[in-house]
């Protein structure tokens, strides 16, 4: 049986959906993840930072936003595994108005970022994707690749909690998405797959409880009644333990 958390499996997924992921992704939110996008990245304050990792940064949706709200010679990192992915956010980075943005075809969990070098780290829509065990891994490379006092805000969609609501959400992500992956791709297999993995995820009540295993402050979101939900906050200063002279 497919493990669908693979790193290679969900690699070639997004290869696969990444000619219509951006329409995709807009009308299946009925317009509102470029909404979530802006409302997560000003859920942080970005205007002092030199340096903004954007992680499983998919095509870039996540740049003007950035661009608005950081200063222009800030350097942005973005990180993303899939490498059609990867192309369309090359070609972005030239419409983007900010000094120099880098993009990295790395893993995240296995990645070339240098420790304590950011400022700020950017994730949206890429939690849902994650086992327990690698959301763990993820708080971990968050923590090694933030500056102490370094600021966070991670974002995905999540099935609402009133009934009506959710009842409706589920069976547009698992019914009509398929058919919306049909039509785009030939293949509604391949959309399914977003809704197998909201409805596994749920919200990010978890990936708070994780992080707060490490040395973060963290704050749980919700958006529209609970069809985003996502964690903001900031990596610790701890100070150094005194020892006594033997």
């Amino acid at each position: 049986m497919q493990d669908i958390y693979d790193s290679k499996y969900v690699e070639e997924l997004f290869d696969k959906m990444s000619s219509s992921y951006d329409r995709m992704n807009y009308i299946t939110s009925f317009g509102f993840s470029s909404a979530w996008r802006k409302q997560c990245i000003k859920d942080i304050d970005l205007r002092n930072s030199k340096v903004i990792i954007d992680l499983m940064s998919g095509m870039g949706e996540c740049w003007k936003p950035i661009a608005k709200r950081a200063p222009q010679n800030v350097e942005l990192i973005a990180l993303d595994f899939s490498g059609e992915m990867v192309k369309h956010a090359k070609n972005r980075a030239s419409k983007i108005k900010l000094e120099k943005i880098t993009v990295l075809k790395e893993d995240v969990f296995n990645n070339s970022i240098e420790t304590e070098l950011a400022d700020c780290v950017i994730s949206g829509f890429g939690l849902k994707t994650f086992s327990h065990d690698q959301l763990d891994a993820l708080a971990i490379q968050i923590e090694r690749i933030l500056k102490p006092n370094g600021q966070f805000s991670l974002i995905d969609v999540s099935v609402p909690k009133g009934k009506v609501l959710k009842f409706f959400y589920l069976f547009y992500l698992k019914r009509v998405i398929p058919v919306l992956g049909w039509i785009f791709l030939g293949n509604p297999s391949t959309y399914k797959m977003l809704g197998v993995y909201t409805e596994n995820f749920q919200n990010s009540k978890e990936v708070k409880r994780i992080f707060e295993k490490y040395d973060f402050e963290v704050e749980y979101i919700e958006y529209f009644f609970g069809c985003a939900s996502g964690i903001k906050g900031r990596k610790l200063v701890i100070a150094p333990t005194n020892q006594a002279a033997i």
